[in-house]
C-alpha cells in the first residue's frame, strides 16, 4: 500500500507536510519522501524506512527546507516522489496503487516514444515514472492523467507537484482508494487520511469522486475533470484492516465500523447458539482489538488483553518485508498475561484471516500459556482471491491463502466450482471448509464474518464496495 499528503500555502507548509505524511506511515514500510518547490527550484529526499521510521530518517533534511508547496509520500513499493522534466513543465510525482500491466505499458513506451526509463533492482519499473511517462504523452496534465487511468490494469492514484506552486490530484478511476482536500486560512491541503490534516489544523473541504481530477494553489480549489460515472468500488479491507482507527472513508469511521461488526458478529453466534460459555473476548492486536469490543459489547462477555504487543522495537505489523521474518517478529511481540491465560475460555477475534501462519502460532502460544479453549472469529469472509486492485498483499498464489489451500486439499481441482458454497456458513462445504480450518489451527471453534454482515457494517451500498478478494466480484 502505500499514502500521501500535500500541501500549498501562503506560507511555509514543510513541517504540515513532514507530519502528515508521518500520519501514513501504518500504510507502508519500504520508502519515505517528500518533495518541496523552493526558492531554488525543487528539493527531494527519499529514504529507507524498513527499519527506522519516515519521521526519522526525514526530519533532519526539513530543517533547512523552506517552501510553499510540498508533497510527500509513504510506498511499500518504489522510491517516491521522483521529479520528472518533460514538455508538462518540471513536476514532482507520486502514486499509489499498482500497475498489472506495467511490463507490456513500459514496452509500448519504449516501442512508441523510443524513450528509456531508470533501472531499478531485479529489473523493475517504477510504477510513478511509468505513469508520469503516460501522462506525458499527451498535451496537458488532465489529459495525460485521463489517458494513464484508461492504459493501466490495476489502480492508481496520482500527486503532482507542478513548478507553478500548483497540486493536481486524481483519484483512481473506481474510486478505491480516498483522496481528501482540506483547507485552513492560508491555503489547502490533500490527503489519504483525513485526520492527517485535520491534526494540522485543515477541515474537510472536499472528497474526490472516482477518477476526479482537482488542481488546489494557494487561493483556490479548482475541479479540472469531475468524477466519471462508473460506479464506484471502494476497497472494504480499508475499514476491515488497514484503515487507521481515526480514519473517515465515506463519511464512514473506521473505529465506529468495527465496533459494529463485533456487534453483528456476536449477535449471529448468539442466534446459532455457538461459544456462548466463554470467559474473555479478546482481540489479535491491533486492528482486532475494535472488533472484539464489539462483540464484548453485543455479548456481554469482559473484554480482556491476555496478551500485549511489544511495540517500542518492532511498531509496525508488516515490517519486516521478508515473511520468515515477518513470522518470527510477530512471535517475538506476544507478552503473555498469564493470569488471563492460564485456565480460561477465550474467544479472538482477528481482522482477517490470509495464511494461516501468525494465527497458528499465536494459538500455539495461548495453550503453551495454560488456555483451556481457544475460539477464533474472523471479522471478514475466508478470502478466496488476491487482490489484483490495491498493492497491499505480498500473496505470490491464492494457493498461499489459507481458504483456498484448504480447499484444494478437499476437493482439488473439483473445489473451484464451489467457491460461493464454500465462503458460505451454512452450506455442507462451508462449515466443512471452517471445520477443517479449525482443526489445523487446534481452534475449539471458528466462524467468519459474512459478506452481507461486513456490508451491513460499512454502511454503504453493496454496489459501491469492492469485495473481490472475497467473492471474485470485478
Amino acid at each position: 500500500m502505500g499514502g500521501f499528503f500535500g500541501a500549498v500555502s501562503e506560507r511555509d507548509v514543510i513541517l504540515d507536510v513532514f507530519f502528515g505524511t508521518d500520519y501514513h506511515s501504518h500504510l507502508g514500510t519500504l520508502r519515505g519522501g517528500i518533495a518541496a518547490l523552493t526558492e531554488n527550484g525543487f528539493d527531494r529526499h527519499i529514504h529507507n524506512i524498513e527499519n527506522t521510521p519516515f519521521r526519522t530518517k526525514l526530519e533532519k533534511d526539513i530543517m533547512d527546507i523552506r517552501g510553499r508547496a510540498c508533497i510527500g509520500c509513504i510506498s511499500d513499493t518504489d522510491p517516491q516522489p521522483i521529479i520528472i522534466r518533460s514538455h508538462l513543465g518540471t513536476y514532482a510525482i507520486s502514486t499509489i496503487g499498482i500497475i498489472r500491466n506495467i511490463k507490456e505499458l513500459t514496452a509500448e513506451i519504449v516501442d512508441k516514444s523510443n524513450i528509456h526509463f531508470s533501472g531499478m533492482s531485479g529489473g523493475k519499473i517504477n510504477t510513478s515514472e511509468l505513469t508520469a511517462a503516460l501522462i506525458n504523452t499527451k498535451a496537458d496534465f488532465v489529459e495525460g492523467i485521463k489517458f494513464a487511468h484508461d492504459k493501466i490494469e490495476g489502480s492508481i492514484s496520482i500527486l503532482i507537484l507542478t513548478d507553478k506552486y500548483e497540486i493536481i490530484a486524481a483519484r483512481d478511476k473506481s474510486g478505491r482508494l480516498p483522496i481528501l482536500v482540506g483547507k485552513d486560512e492560508h491555503g489547502y491541503c490533500v490527503s489519504f487520511e483525513s485526520f492527517a490534516y485535520e491534526k494540522l489544523g485543515y477541515k474537510d473541504e472536499h472528497e474526490l469522486g472516482c477518477g476526479e481530477v482537482v488542481k488546489i494553489t494557494a487561493d483556490k480549489l479548482e475541479v479540472l475533470s469531475p468524477p466519471n460515472k462508473c460506479k464506484k468500488r471502494i476497497c472494504s479491507f480499508l475499514w476491515t484492516y488497514y484503515g487507521y482507527p481515526n480514519s473517515h472513508y465515506e463519511g464512514v469511521n473506521v473505529e465506529v465500523m468495527r465496533y459494529r461488526n463485533g456487534e453483528i458478529m456476536a449477535n449471529a453466534d448468539k442466534e446459532k447458539g455457538v461459544a456462548q460459555n466463554i470467559d474473555y473476548v479478546c482481540g489479535v492486536p491491533d486492528s482486532g482489538l475494535p472488533h472484539a469490543i464489539g462483540y464484548s459489547n453485543a455479548s456481554v462477555v469482559p473484554f480482556a488483553r491476555p496478551f500485549i504487543k511489544y511495540t517500542p522495537t518492532w511498531p509496525r505489523s508488516f515490517m519486516p518485508t521478508n515473511q520468515n521474518v515477518r513470522n518470527q517478529v510477530a512471535k517475538m511481540k506476544l507478552i503473555p498475561v498469564t493470569e488471563l491465560i492460564n485456565g480460561k475460555k477465550l474467544l479472538f477475534v482477528d481482522d482477517s484471516i490470509v495464511r494461516g501462519t501468525q494465527l497458528r502460532e499465536t494459538v500455539e502460544f495461548l495453550y503453551e500459556n495454560g488456555a483451556k479453549e481457544v475460539h477464533m472469529r474472523s471479522a471478514c469472509p475466508p478470502i478466496m482471491f488476491g487482490c489484483k486492485y490495491l498493492n497491499f498483499s505480498a500473496s505470490t498464489s491464492e494457493m498461499e491463502l489459507i481458504a483456498r489451500r484448504t480447499i484444494a486439499e478437499l476437493e482439488g481441482d473439483e473445489g473451484e466450482k464451489h467457491l460461493d458454497e464454500y465462503a458460505d456458513a451454512s452450506s455442507e462445504r462451508g462449515k466443512k471448509l471452517r471445520e477443517t480450518i479449525a482443526e489445523k489451527l487446534k481452534l475449539d471453534s471458528l466462524e467468519y464474518q459474512t459478506l452481507e454482515g461486513l456490508i451491513e457494517a460499512i454502511g454503504l451500498d453493496r454496489d459501491e464496495i469492492c469485495t473481490y478478494c472475497w467473492d471474485g466480484r470485478e
